[in-house]
């Protein structure tokens, strides 16, 4: 296979094609190298517009989604990222390439060491990745942009407490099998704005809550 051409026809006939128009984001995606994320057994995947088993139930999500995902960020070079859930580290390889550093976390332990291994093989040093739940804690600090890459069946304030004034939040919010992607802006008066983006489908973070249950 060229990998290179094969990459580029998943960026020209998945991505764009998903109403993922940013010239900036598009050249990450073409540049980075998505086959040295995705496990052995799945190679074959790479490029396909399909999720990728990664382990303990977790997938790769869509190259459409992480598009869509980069592209509503709005990322600029100045930019402190958060990630909540690093998986193979290939989108943790796109946000750390338009943005100045990106703290990324996974609750599952080997997932950050072999991402680790993976960024550092990609040359990508502008990175922390940290072995943490993020349903439980959050690193410390504010960040300028945050990437939940799994569901959450209702809105989690903490992740809004944990942006700048001025910041961005992406989301999948909801429950299977209709999920809406959203855009939560942040102001300088601590208020938030949400947009809804696109409806999706996503793997729940693991041990996020859903609504409490109500008895009678």
């Amino acid at each position: 296979m060229n990998v290179d051409f094969a990459r580029r026809q998943m960026v020209r006939q998945q991505v764009r094609a998903w109403d993922v128009s940013d010239e900036t984001v598009l050249n990450v995606i073409a540049a980075c190298a998505r086959e040295l994320f995705v496990p052995s057994d799945y190679a074959h995947l790479a490029f396909a517009d399909a999720e990728i088993p990664l382990g303990h139930g977790q997938y790769m999500m869509r190259p459409i989604v992480e598009g869509r995902l980069l592209q509503s960020l709005a990322i600029g070079q100045g930019d402190n990222v958060l990630e909540i859930g690093t998986g193979s580290g290939y989108l943790t390889a796109c946000l750390a390439t338009l943005a100045a550093s990106v703290t990324s976390v996974d609750i599952y332990e080997d997932f950050v060491d072999r991402a680790r291994e993976r960024l550092s093989d990609a040359g990508i040093d502008n990175i922390s990745l940290m072995h943490m739940d993020a349903t439980r804690e959050l690193p410390a600090g504010q960040f300028d942009v945050i990437a939940v890459t799994g569901s959450i069946p209702q809105p989690d304030p903490r992740f809004v407490e944990a942006l700048i004034p001025g910041g961005r939040l992406f989301v999948v919010i909801g429950e299977s099998p209709v999920m809406t992607a959203q855009l939560i802006r942040k102001d300088n008066a601590d208020a938030t704005v949400a947009e809804t983006l696109f409806e999706t489908d996503l793997k729940p973070l693991e041990n996020a809550q859903g609504p409490p249950s109500f008895e009678f």
